[in-house]
């Protein structure tokens, strides 16, 4: 065998395997996403100035406050800080979320109070559905600085 046919040889193997490598990437390891609706149980389940952290693996808290002059809601709130993206974790006895990464803090309502984050936490999008369990759309976020927290898709009234 010439070396001019080792050549050749060699670019096609070297040229098939590089076709093959960026075909690869065109499909993902993950065939699915998540569902963006997720139910969480019947609003009678949650107490009045708690969160529950049973849904935090899905990116979502569920809180249940009682805002004067408001009176009492439920709503989800994002686990994602706004700050880089890190999740908070709820200190029950402090009574706050606080971010490890860089230390910012939030209240029960989602409100930045410590730290460097620079606004709120987002709230999904909540709805009672037809058999009466709180549903969670996280593909309808609401943002406070914009004034969404009052459209009634970001809360539940108890």
């Amino acid at each position: 065998m010439s070396w001019v046919a080792i050549a050749w040889t060699a670019l096609t193997v070297s040229m098939i395997g590089m076709v093959l490598g960026t075909v690869r990437f065109l499909f993902p390891n993950v065939l699915s996403e998540p569902p963006s609706r997720v139910k969480a149980g019947f609003p009678d389940q949650y107490e009045e100035g708690k969160v529950s952290d049973r849904f935090k693996d899905q990116n979502f808290w569920i809180v249940r406050y009682n805002f004067p002059g408001i009176g009492e809601i439920i709503y989800a709130l994002s686990t994602t800080c706004t700050h880089l993206g890190c999740t908070p974790n709820w200190l029950e006895r402090e009574e706050k979320f606080k971010c490890p990464c860089h230390g910012s803090g939030f209240h029960i309502t989602g409100v930045n109070f410590e730290g460097p984050a620079p606004r709120p936490l987002e709230r999904w999008a909540v709805a009672i559905g037809e058999d009466g369990q709180i549903l969670v759309d996280k593909s309808k976020k609401f943002q406070r600085e914009m004034g969404q927290w009052d459209n009634p898709e970001s809360f539940i009234k108890v």
